[in-house]
């Protein structure tokens, strides 16, 4: 049977340094080469995303901004996008600004890829989201609500205390439009709330790719909330030992910690071709 593989990357693929261990890039890569089809569903941008798996052959597209864009690395070809209708988009900002929460706000203007933040509202926690992007070319500093929203929206990523986010995610997250994900942070002691289109989920990039690629089933791998409707539509999904309890108990089983190659190494024991 024609089996898709995808993992989650942040806590699931990558270490703590926010990459592909050597021992994960050359055994995947080696599988890969074999004819496994091996992809990732991730809340990173293609940037970003790209710049986490350096090394790791990618034959097939990947599933970004939590299935806002599916995008093929190989050709550069965006094969699906989400976008927040224009109402929305000043919605979402409108209910965030009233919690005193300034998003980093991804999109797109006449084709190019921004990520677009408010410079009069950085907290610490997007400051040191930005820093780590230093270079970035989609950057877009803004000062006004316009330019904050300009062009096309994929994606809301908010970064802050627990207790600021939580407030925004118990209005939020009733609201059929949106998907409203509430999780902490992989790398800090700070939290995390993603906000999408209805539609654009990892389940759904899930079944996009198994279609796109006449698969039969699909296997997949994560650790945390933005992971779990991936896991609804997966044949066989697994977490990795440092997942969240409850995703565990969803799961037909338990791999190894994201530090111990878990993914790389259950393929390896595992893929048959």
């Amino acid at each position: 049977m024609k089996t898709l593989f995808v993992t989650d990357l942040d806590g699931t693929l990558l270490t703590k340094e926010e990459r592909v261990s050597a021992y994960s890039l050359e055994h995947l890569n080696r599988l890969i080469e074999r004819g496994m089809l091996f992809t990732f569903a991730t809340a990173r941008s293609a940037f970003s995303a790209k710049r986490a798996v350096e090394g790791l052959n990618m034959r097939i597209p990947a599933i970004l901004y939590n299935g806002g864009l599916i995008y093929d690395f190989s050709t550069g070809e965006t094969l699906f996008y989400s976008v927040f209708e224009e109402d929305w988009k000043g919605y979402v900002l409108s209910v965030l600004s009233q919690y005193g929460i300034a998003p980093i706000v991804f999109g797109a203007v006449e084709g190019k890829e921004r990520l677009a933040w408010d410079t009069a509202h950085e907290s610490y926690g997007v400051r040191r989201y930005l820093i780590r992007r230093n270079g970035d070319e989609r950057l877009a500093p803004a000062s006004t609500a316009g330019e904050l929203l300009s062009g096309y929206v994929f994606y809301f990523k908010c970064i802050g205390p627990r207790e600021q986010l939580e407030r925004a995610w118990n209005v939020l997250k009733y609201d059929e439009r949106f998907i409203c994900i509430f999780h902490p942070e992989t790398y800090s002691n700070d939290f995390w709330m993603e906000i999408s289109p209805r539609i654009a989920t990892k389940a759904k990039g899930v079944t996009f790719l198994k279609r796109y690629l006449s698969c039969d089933r699909a296997v997949c791998f994560g650790d945390t909330s933005n992971d779990s409707d991936m896991f609804d539509v997966c044949d066989e999904k697994y977490a990795v030992m440092n997942a969240d309890a409850w995703l565990k108990e969803k799961a037909t089983g338990v791999v190894g910690y994201c530090e111990e190659d878990g993914v790389a190494k259950w393929l390896e024991a595992n893929f048959t071709f």
